[in-house]
């Protein structure tokens, strides 16, 4: 019940309307594949999509 309450935030109506089976793929989204670590160029590519904003820069919208 904290799961579907708490960490997927569902109303006590549709969390007591759901199957054990459409419980679990919900809740799917927040285990792992497998036991392995992403690889290097998973990584990579994550970090091109998603940069770092350098330090300096991230409030360069308060000073115009």
């Amino acid at each position: 019940m904290a799961m579907g309450f708490g960490l997927l935030r569902l109303s006590p109506e549709t969390f007591w309307a759901m199957t054990p089976r459409e419980f679990e793929r919900a809740m799917s989204v927040f285990t792992r594949n497998g036991d392995e670590a992403p690889r290097r160029a998973d990584l990579a590519a994550l970090m091109r999509a998603f940069p770092d904003i350098p330090h300096n820069e991230e409030n360069a919208w308060l000073k115009t």
